[in-house]
């Protein structure tokens, strides 16, 4: 049976049968006893566990069982699911988060989750079925051309070529991305001059079609931002010093605000 996948080593479409993908030049790839499969074949690792590592992939996972993020999750779940899209792509959709609200709000559509980070999709794979999950470079996503309705790109780096290949014409993507003072009291900590965040330049093939910014300031004990800080690119920054500063702490004000940027593909 003809899958939506490619092989990531020639190109050609991948055929599943029974538990794994083969293509016409007999490359395989099994399917996990968790359900995903892993397209990162390993001449192409830079690394010998590319991505987030368990650590993160935990504390990121600890934090997602608080409340603190459903917002933006609810938010864009909705957006996307008035597009009633057919496929979805989330590209670096880490633990699933994300991704299995998108796919609850979109019942008709065959959502795909693909991530760098093994330790991330074997977690998310076990506990959400309704998703399609994958271990694969973003960079080089294993999927054909004009393959997705709607893309989604959560806090992941951007390729515009790959982004433009992979998306239909007037198809949608979404980039979501730290709003000018997304965790200003954590940075503050750490930085004398805190640089305010600023909304990214739209992909080379789209036009920006609507922003919408979301932002509110909950309240967090110390180990929730401790999770909050392991999810950060500035989370080397800290130092010990910052962090007896939080947990002398009884309650951590942070602001959350995030840049919802919808983009439509050019034809």
């Amino acid at each position: 049976m003809i899958s939506h996948y490619r092989c990531p080593l020639c190109k050609l479409p991948l055929f599943r049968g029974g538990a794994s993908y083969t293509c016409d030049q007999n490359h395989q790839f099994d399917i996990a006893k968790e359900g995903y499969v892993n397209l990162l074949p390993v001449q192409n690792k830079k690394s010998k566990q590319p991505g987030d590592n368990q650590e993160m992939v935990a504390a990121r996972r600890a934090f997602f069982e608080t409340h603190h993020y459903e917002f933006l999750r609810d938010n864009l779940a909705s957006l996307i699911a008035q597009k009633t899209p057919e496929k979805v792509l989330d590209l670096g959709c880490g633990e699933g988060f994300y991704t299995r609200e998108i796919a609850s709000h979109c019942p008709n559509a065959t959502v795909y989750g693909v991530d760098i980070a093994k330790p991330a999709i074997r977690y998310a794979a076990k506990r959400y079925a309704q998703v399609a999950f994958s271990v694969a470079s973003i960079k080089e996503a294993p999927f054909e051309d004009k393959f997705a309705d709607v893309i989604v790109s959560i806090f992941a780096p951007i390729f515009d070529q790959e982004l433009a290949r992979l998306c239909k014409p007037k198809g949608s993507l979404f980039v979501i991305s730290p709003a000018e003072h997304h965790l200003f009291e954590l940075k503050s900590l750490i930085y004398d001059d805190v640089k305010l965040h600023k909304a990214p330049d739209t992909p080379a093939g789209f036009t920006l079609v609507d922003r919408t910014k979301l932002q509110q300031t909950h309240t967090m004990d110390f180990t929730c931002v401790q999770h909050l800080i392991m999810m950060t690119p500035f989370a080397w920054k800290f130092k010990q010093q910052h962090l007896d500063i939080l947990q002398k702490m009884d309650k951590v004000e942070v602001t959350l605000s995030f840049f919802i940027n919808e983009y439509q593909r050019n034809e």
